[in-house]
């Protein structure tokens, strides 16, 4: 409800319009039961023709202007909608995207994982029609003013009727509330089944681990399922209820009514018409409160937004100097994952010029790819500093310093797009010749010769379903195309067959040449046979440079 709120006042012009609407809409709302209440009282009594035509007349004309009111109504609450709506599923995204790695690890997984779900729930729940079906709630006090007129004891039955009604509502919103929250958390367990089954096929038949996962998507189902049984009946319970409040509701009037009748309190066209506007009074709050799960969903969508939104997002702004020299310097850099005992690494201290090649070795764990991470920014050191060309890297446009890497990690993924797209995703100003020479670089012609649609061929599943040697070469053109001063290749030969081998290896030879910075991370310390420094990873807590 505060989302609602808060998407009013954004546009006050507009909520404005759409209460005065709302008041109109209602007010043109009351003609029927009036027009009830006169052709008993007037027309049936009296039989004068000109009366029913003059009555009929009026409230074919109020039922029109109705009908124009709730269409233009509706149209300013799409309006109102329509922002708020791409917003919110625009910025969880971005949140995603600039997130700190650090940040977005401490992130609750299922505000990670089921994004479009939260998205279908906000614009479900806020959408034009249940705007303006809550506008509608608060004019129930006008019906039941026209009713206090008629006959005071009849608007009391409905204000009792109403009452409780908004009771039971809020109770069993409450409840829906606690039902949607449990299953939010079972919504990355789910997620994580499914990504095994589409995903490591080879993994699941290949150690016959469907019996395990059949099991385990069981008991997850069963108690999803139970949840979702909870919430369907408590909506069902709510929607029985106000169904027969309506139906005891209006037993009530026209029996009290009656009574009112014989004893010549009131006319059988106030009965009538009593009756009429009491479902009238009612029908708001029952939708209202109808729409209580909804607005529990779109409730813990919108928490799960704010969450990520509320990460600490890498910084947007920093310096880009015109050219980078490729003067790497780390001053005193450790690392420590959160949590850990000790540092992964501390105490490293080093000094590359222009042109100078490293090679991180170390055994698996040992920290290669979490050092290769550090000099893309994509992490931070625990303490110390790294230095591009004299400058804190912290004080750099982080999106400039990655484009002045050529940068192939160790397991490369890739984008949900075309391989062209992938391969010039970072360049500066990709050109046609560019990509060739990319292309031919990283040994990727004959693929993309064999495929049909060559470099339009579409990725999906971020790459998982090319063999690995492929993903490397399509990233190895993709990191290629950067053209930096600075090279870091983790793990560069990893997976490849020997032309592949020989790409990467042309590729480093190109890089040493144009007088480019070199980082090599891998588990043999004997990769590079040229001048080189050495840093062994083996070596705890304060690494061996050689």
């Amino acid at each position: 409800m505060n989302e609602l709120i808060h998407r009013l006042t954004s546009r006050p012009i507009a909520a404005v319009e759409m209460m005065f609407g709302s008041l109109l809409v209602n007010i043109m709302a009351m003609a029927s039961p009036l027009f009830v209440m006169q052709v008993l009282n007037r027309y049936v009594g009296q039989g004068v023709d000109a009366t029913l035509i003059t009555l009929t007349s009026g409230v074919l004309v109020a039922i029109f202007f109705e009908f124009l009111l709730r269409k233009s109504r509706l149209s300013i609450a799409r309006g109102i909608c329509a922002g708020p709506d791409e917003r919110a599923g625009v910025a969880g995204y971005n949140a995603l995207l600039t997130a700190k790695d650090s940040a977005l690890d401490g992130a609750p997984a299922n505000a990670r994982k089921d994004m479009g779900g939260n998205i279908v729930a906000i614009e479900t729940a806020y959408n034009a029609n249940n705007m303006t079906s809550v506008l509608d709630a608060p004019f129930s006090v006008l019906f039941v003013f026209v009713m206090y007129l008629i006959e005071p004891l009849l608007a009391l039955i409905v204000i009792g009727f109403i009452a409780a009604v908004f009771v039971i509502g809020v109770i069993n919103h409450k409840k829906s509330l606690r039902t949607i929250q449990a299953l939010q958390q079972l919504t990355p367990v789910g997620s994580g089944l499914l990504s095994t089954a589409t995903r490591e096929g080879d993994t699941v038949r290949g150690f016959n681990a469907a019996p395990y996962l059949q099991d385990r998507w069981q008991d997850h189902l069963r108690e999803v399922q139970g949840l979702r049984r909870d919430l369907a009946s408590a909506q069902g319970t709510i929607q029985t209820i106000t169904q027969s409040a309506t139906a005891l509701m209006s037993v009530a009037i026209i029996a009290v009514g009656a009574v009112l009748v014989v004893m010549g309190q009131l006319d059988v066209g106030g009965m009538i018409g009593a009756n009429i506007l009491a479902a009238r009074a009612l029908q708001p709050i029952t939708k209202l409160t109808q729409l209580g799960s909804l607005f529990s969903k779109a409730r813990e969508a919108k928490t799960m937004f704010d969450q990520l939104d509320a990460l600490d997002a890498e910084p947007e702004g920093g310096a880009t100097p015109k050219e980078c020299q490729g003067h790497v310097a780390l001053r005193d850099v450790s690392f420590a994952y959160p949590g850990s005992q000790s540092p992964l690494f501390e105490g490293v201290n080093l000094d590359l010029k222009k042109g100078e090649v490293v090679v991180i070795s170390g055994d698996n764990g040992t920290g290669k790819s979490t050092f290769a991470r550090l000099l893309l920014g994509i992490i931070q050191p625990t303490r110390g500093q790294i230095l591009i060309d004299g400058q804190d890297m912290n004080q750099l446009s982080l999106p400039w310093w990655r484009r002045q890497v050529v940068f192939l990690p160790q397991d490369p993924s890739l984008v949900n797009g075309s391989i062209r797209d992938n391969i010039t995703i970072n360049a500066i100003d990709p050109s046609d010749d560019g990509l060739d020479d990319a292309i031919d670089r990283a040994g990727l012609r004959k693929f993309l010769d064999e495929s049909q649609n060559g470099l339009e061929t579409e990725i999906v599943d971020n790459g998982w379903r090319l063999s690995e040697g492929i993903r490397r070469r399509i990233a190895l053109a993709r990191a290629v195309m950067a053209t930096g001063a600075v090279t870091v290749i983790d793990e560069p030969t990893e997976s490849l067959d020997r032309d592949g081998c020989i790409a990467v290896h042309n590729v480093l030879g190109e890089m040493a040449k144009k007088g480019g910075t070199i980082f090599v991370m891998s588990h043999d310390a004997d990769i590079v046979k040229g001048p080189h420094t050495h840093i062994d990873l083996n070596a705890k807590p304060v690494p061996v440079v050689s």
